[in-house]
């Protein structure tokens, strides 16, 4: 049997399977892109699917200081469209 990865999210530090966290990256030319497959290159940060956490995540700003940037509003909103889309899609399927 395969072992599934475990990660962490950077804001309520509880530990859950890589599928069930949203990843954030930093690539090389300093550009933030939201990876939900996992592949991109650069430096990650991984989040739960929760508004909770992406609310601490803006009022601590602990999602820049794991990826050692500023992130702009348009990021957050993005950040906020696909757990949004996301958990609809959870309690649709």
């Amino acid at each position: 049997m395969k072992k599934v990865p475990q990660r962490t999210c950077v804001i309520c530090r509880t530990q859950k399977n890589k599928e069930q966290l949203l990843r954030i990256v930093k690539n090389k030319d300093n550009e933030i892109k939201i990876d939900e497959k996992g592949k991109e290159p650069g430096r990650g940060a991984y989040i739960c699917y929760s508004l909770e956490c992406l609310e601490k995540a803006i009022k601590t700003k602990k999602l820049e200081k794991a990826l050692e940037i500023k992130l702009s509003e348009e990021i957050y909103e993005q950040i906020k469209e696909t757990i949004v889309n996301k958990i609809g899609g959870d309690v649709i399927g």
